[in-house]
């Protein structure tokens, strides 16, 4: 069983930066993929990044590449989420998901994930 804790939202300004942190509770950080994943109201829940626990492949949807960059840290529990240039369309709750699956595609999905943190909102106003 892993629990996540999502933290790091918050309202800013169109072109701003936020960076999210999602912290992962006991010892087996290591043997999880995770993945950031976001919602609107009345949406579906989708995906934004993924980093596998190989720590070999990152990928971004195509709305949010160049834009967010994904990154682990393995000595503290922790998946880190920046994003910068952030624009009013970004507005969502973020998710973080942790996974054992190490296929992109797979990844991709919310089906691909295990375990989910509870979500913390971003705003960006215009």
């Amino acid at each position: 069983q892993v629990q996540l804790e999502e933290s790091g939202g918050g309202l800013v300004q169109a072109g701003g930066s936020l960076r999210l942190s999602c912290v992962a509770s006991g010892r087996t950080f290591g043997r999880y993929s995770f993945g950031w994943f976001r919602q609107e109201p009345g949406k579906e829940r989708k995906f934004v990044a993924s980093i596998n626990k190989l720590e070999d492949n990152t990928q971004y949807a195509d709305y949010v590449k160049g834009r967010f960059t994904i990154s682990r840290d393995n000595a503290v529990n922790t998946v880190h989420l920046q994003m910068d240039s952030l624009k009013p369309e970004d507005t969502a709750v973020y998710y973080c998901a942790a996974g054992t699956s190490v296929h992109t595609q797979i990844l991709r999905g919310a089906r691909g994930y295990m375990f989910w943190g509870q979500g913390t909102q971003v705003t960006v106003s215009s």
